[in-house]
């Protein structure tokens, strides 16, 4: 006898995961099983973090997707494993060796490098990324054997500490713009310092105002029930949370979620970003999306599903 299988119902769920990725997990992996043990409609995640990384990786379901470009855009910090003295195919453990070279770097000169690559600078883009050319990514043609030129990006690095310098073996501290590619840094402090290097390690350990301490490890999540899995989520509008908020009173409230601008006297500056919070009649206010100020007028540009009316 044919047996009738069970369709999992899925949920219309909305908020942000703070979760540890493992290592050896590729982004949308992590993000696929998240959703799958959330059992959510809709999920993103904030920015690829590579199968040999781990840390901090803020995944969005819902309406919280909606802001999840905000978390591309955002300053990230990282622990860096830096070994010196060899050059891989790819800038790390995944690669072939392809050049040893001696280490003698002394603490001085590795002070020295440390202020070169502190402050704004140009980083080329390593071929093993999933940046595009032509449609295709750079580590497709890369794995082809062939070097795409690429022009250098400004980044900005804005701290980089040392937490431990043993021999050949380095750790890193590192506070940097969007777009900054952490293998490209090891590999070019290396060639700095004259004898090569690869990154053999990275964690990401904040994010967009985010903390690893605040994360959960995937292991963790999948053993808690479903309603301690749901308790995990921090609401939507944590993703905004730097930006300054405005309060509706229920007229504008109802004009707003009907795609309605609203005047507001009086505010004749402009703000490009608003979190807006409105009264919709229950105990407290609810986050109705996102706003922007301009002439004494608010407009809505990016509002829940869950409160927007036809």
């Amino acid at each position: 006898m044919k047996q009738t299988q069970i369709k999992r119902i899925k949920r219309p769920l909305h908020g942000v995961l703070l979760l540890d990725k493992p290592l050896g997990c590729s982004s949308n992996q992590a993000l696929q099983k998240c959703r799958w043990l959330l059992q959510a409609e809709k999920g993103g995640h904030t920015g690829v973090l590579d199968p040999l990384a781990t840390g901090l990786l803020p995944l969005c379901f819902g309406d919280a997707t909606k802001f999840a470009q905000r978390m591309l855009d955002a300053d990230k910090r990282y622990l860096a494993s830096i070994k010196l003295g060899a050059t891989t195919t790819t800038g790390d453990l995944e690669g072939e060796v392809v050049r040893t070279r001696p280490v003698a770097v002394s603490e001085a000169m590795l002070a020295e490098a440390v202020e070169r690559f502190t402050g704004e600078i140009e980083q080329i883009p390593p071929m093993y990324s999933a940046l595009k050319h032509e449609g295709k990514a750079l580590y497709e043609y890369a794995r082809a054997g062939q070097t795409i030129e690429r022009p250098a990006r400004r980044i900005t690095i804005y701290g980089i500490e040392v937490l431990r310098f043993d021999g050949d073996e380095l750790v890193l501290d590192v506070r940097a713009s969007k777009g900054t590619y952490i293998r490209t840094l090891a590999e070019d402090m290396g060639e700095l310092l004259g004898c090569g290097a690869h990154l053999f390690g990275l964690r990401r350990t904040a994010t967009a105002g985010f903390r690893l301490e605040d994360a959960v490890s995937l292991e963790a999540f999948e053993a808690l029930t479903l309603e301690q899995r749901d308790a995990r989520l921090l609401p939507a509008d944590s993703l905004l949370a730097d930006l300054p908020a405005v309060q509706l009173d229920g007229a504008a409230t109802a004009k707003l979620t009907h795609g309605l601008s609203v005047r507001f006297p009086g505010k004749d500056e402009t703000i490009a970003g608003l979190r807006i919070y409105g009264d919709t009649g229950a105990a407290e206010p609810i986050f109705l999306g996102l706003g922007e100020l301009r002439d004494n007028v608010l407009y809505p540009r990016r509002l829940l599903s869950t409160v927007v009316h036809s």
